[in-house]
């Protein structure tokens, strides 16, 4: 469990100051990417969804952060304060993490053509994927001397996963967003990539319908028979958001014990 796993310590990221976002519990991909990231020295601040504060904050608080703000992606206004108290907190930072997307759960079943309806669709593009767009815009401004952004993905952009539907298209307009966002901040030296982390028990994979069926299949069928793990996706995003990561922009990494190159499971003929 992530929860029990103590992140190495270390400086690799001493002196670099950062954001994160998409924490909802101790069990979020962003709260073990922010554990191991504090772990290496960073200072950071985190942005929430209004209504949060009760989860986020003793977490947040846990490793220190400068700044907890609430943040609805749907609201400028919102959003000009929450990187206003941001610029605040640490005048210029070195990276961002993004880890925000919504879908209907009563689309996340069944037909993807039948359940999806347009005010629906459009709001999880709003949130999924413009968010980080617009993320990526402000947190730019506040990286003068060049930066990382990182967000999160999943193989549902590329395959047709049962049951993900319109989180899957969302998730492709992420990874196509990615492509285009590292292309104009790169003459800033900000890069920008996406990590593919394999199913993970997260309050993201409970509202997917099977998404228990959804670990023990990813496990199944996965290169090394495992479970994706908090500490490889964690890691993946201390390489990307640290020094160790230049020269790396507008990738996709997989982080899934190798699901996403197999064909036929080991054991079939």
């Amino acid at each position: 469990m992530a929860e029990d796993y103590q992140m190495p310590k270390g400086d690799l990221m001493k002196g670099k100051k950062g954001v994160i976002t998409g924490v909802a519990n101790h069990q979020s991909i962003a709260w073990g990417i922010a554990s191991q990231l504090a772990a290496q020295g960073a200072e950071l601040s985190f942005l929430h969804l209004p209504g949060m504060e009760r989860r986020v904050t003793p977490l947040a608080e846990s490793v220190g952060a400068k700044a907890i703000v609430p943040a609805d992606v749907q609201d400028d206004a919102s959003m000009d304060a929450a990187f206003e108290a941001v610029e605040k907190a640490h005048g210029a930072i070195d990276f961002f993490l993004h880890s925000i997307a919504f879908a209907n759960k009563d689309e996340l079943k069944g037909s993807f053509v039948e359940n999806t309806s347009r005010e629906s669709f459009l709001r999880a593009m709003d949130i999924s994927v413009f968010s980080f767009v617009d993320c990526a815009k402000r947190a730019a401004k506040l990286m003068p001397n060049g930066g990382s952004i990182v967000t999160m993905t999943y193989l549902g952009s590329e395959r047709a996963i049962p049951n993900y539907n319109t989180m899957g298209v969302a998730k492709a307009g992420l990874e196509a967003a990615t492509r285009y966002v590292a292309r104009d901040l790169g003459p800033a030296k900000i890069r920008v990539n996406a990590i593919s982390a394999g199913a993970m028990k997260t309050l993201s994979l409970a509202g997917i319908s099977g998404g228990r069926g959804m670990l023990a299949q990813g496990r199944s069928m996965s290169a090394l028979g495992e479970d994706t793990s908090m500490e490889g996706v964690a890691g993946c995003a201390l390489w990307l958001l640290s020094d160790l990561g230049l020269s790396t922009t507008g990738e996709i990494v997989h982080v899934d014990a190798g699901f996403h190159m197999m064909g036929l499971g080991s054991d079939s003929e």
